[in-house]
């Protein structure tokens, strides 16, 4: 899979919240329509609905990571639990060594309209990282 960081950035560019711009760029490499996880992610920007919680960012490489790294196998669900769990972990921590942060509350430091450089750069690295886990997976 090739590098998406560029189409990622385009998308919030566009007008995509954060979390939509990274989970969109991945979604049909999984067989999930861009559509349904645009519509499904739409609150998850600003920190999660605006409360400057989780960076909508890193919630869009995580829900990519999930749908990438899970078995879906209802009948198991606990299948591929932990090791998702450990990819969420082990990319937040690949996350907190370009920014000090997951929180979008301590990740905002430009103020102003959409874009603001600052997610700009948060979107771009939580692809990067996508990038990297992909390659792995």
């Amino acid at each position: 899979m090739e590098q998406r960081k560029e189409i990622a950035v385009e998308k919030f560019k566009k007008g995509y919240n954060c979390c939509q711009a990274v989970a969109c760029t991945y979604c049909e490499s999984f067989g999930v329509k861009e559509e349904d996880v645009f519509r499904m992610t739409e609150g998850f920007g600003s920190g999660m609905g605006g409360l400057k919680d989780t960076c909508g960012a890193v919630t869009g490489m995580f829900l990519t990571l999930s749908l990438a790294n899970s078995a879906g196998d209802m009948t198991q669900p606990k299948l591929t639990k932990m090791d998702t769990y450990a990819k969420f972990q082990a990319a937040a921590a690949k996350f907190k060594e370009k920014h000090p942060s997951i929180y979008c509350r301590d990740l905002l430091t430009d103020k102003g309209q959409q874009p603001v450089h600052c997610c700009i750069r948060c979107v771009e690295d939580a692809a990067e990282i996508v990038d990297e886990f992909l390659k792995d997976m």
